[in-house]
């Protein structure tokens, strides 16, 4: 008899998973109309937005981003890429630039829309203190030359800690309250969970659903397989503990956002 309830809940789960990803299919131009402070009623495009990931090193755009390039892709937005180093932390930033341009081609992002910085203050190190104001600067010229209406990014604990992701957020946060973002650009943060819902795989996909987010980028088996493909595509990064991550990591299968707030417009900071 308890054999049969297990089956039953099991079976009960999976289902539940199959209609949170086809009702997220659904919803997430509404998500999308909510952040971008669209009317319901309006019409929305794909090719309305145009969005920019900024991440830290090579390889963080499908480790942490995987699961929101692959939907707004598919919903045709004009999706950008501004990686922060080369990842030449043992000096193999050649090697991981042609990864990242691999991997990025995997997920949807041509070689055009994608800009690696190379900066000597900015080195891929978790020990190094990123500048806030360079960094903050060199997002702001990038944000001003493309003129996007949507910024993903870090949260404050970058997901792992890495010094190099909360140095983003706080770059970013700090273009937020001082006014220097555009009216009609939204900025969001990537959702850092603890352990264990990190690692629970798509099991985690009801907690992601339930809780209160601003945006939500859910991927099935289509997506998680163009996920683990660009993955793979960071050869130099494939070590052992890299596979755990693919398999259980549910940021290979979901991310979820919440919005930073923006300050009062060109506020001066004395």
């Amino acid at each position: 008899m308890s054999v049969y309830i297990v089956v039953f809940i099991v079976l009960s789960y999976l289902i539940w998973l199959k209609c949170i990803y086809y009702r997220h299919r659904r919803s997430l131009v509404k998500s999308l109309k909510r952040v971008m402070n669209v009317l319901s009623s309006g019409e929305m495009n794909g090719d309305d937005i145009s969005a920019l990931i900024v991440t830290a090193h090579p390889d963080d755009e499908c480790m942490f981003f995987a699961p929101t390039i692959v939907r707004l892709v598919e919903f045709e937005v004009n999706v950008h890429l501004l990686c922060l180093s080369s990842g030449n932390y043992y000096n193999q930033g050649a090697q991981r630039k042609q990864e990242l341009l691999n991997s990025c081609a995997v997920l949807g992002i041509p070689d055009s829309r994608i800009t690696i910085v190379d900066h000597k203050k900015l080195p891929d190190d978790p020990k190094a203190e990123w500048s806030v104001s360079l960094v903050s600067s060199v997002i702001v010229q990038h944000m001003r030359a493309h003129s996007f209406n949507m910024v993903l990014t870090f949260d404050g604990s970058g997901v792992s800690g890495h010094a190099n992701h909360t140095a983003i957020h706080k770059a970013v946060s700090h273009l937020a309250f001082t006014g220097q973002v555009p009216n009609d650009c939204c900025l969001l943060s990537l959702v850092t969970v603890g352990l264990l819902r990190k690692y629970v795989s798509f099991l985690e996909l009801p907690f992601s659903w339930l809780l209160p987010s601003c945006l939500r980028c859910i991927i099935g088996s289509q997506g998680y397989r163009r996920a683990k493909i660009a993955m793979f595509c960071h050869r130099s990064q494939l070590l052992w503990f890299r596979y755990l991550y693919i398999t259980f990591s549910r940021y290979m299968f979901v991310n979820t956002f919440q919005v930073i707030p923006q300050g009062p417009k060109n506020l001066k900071v004395y």
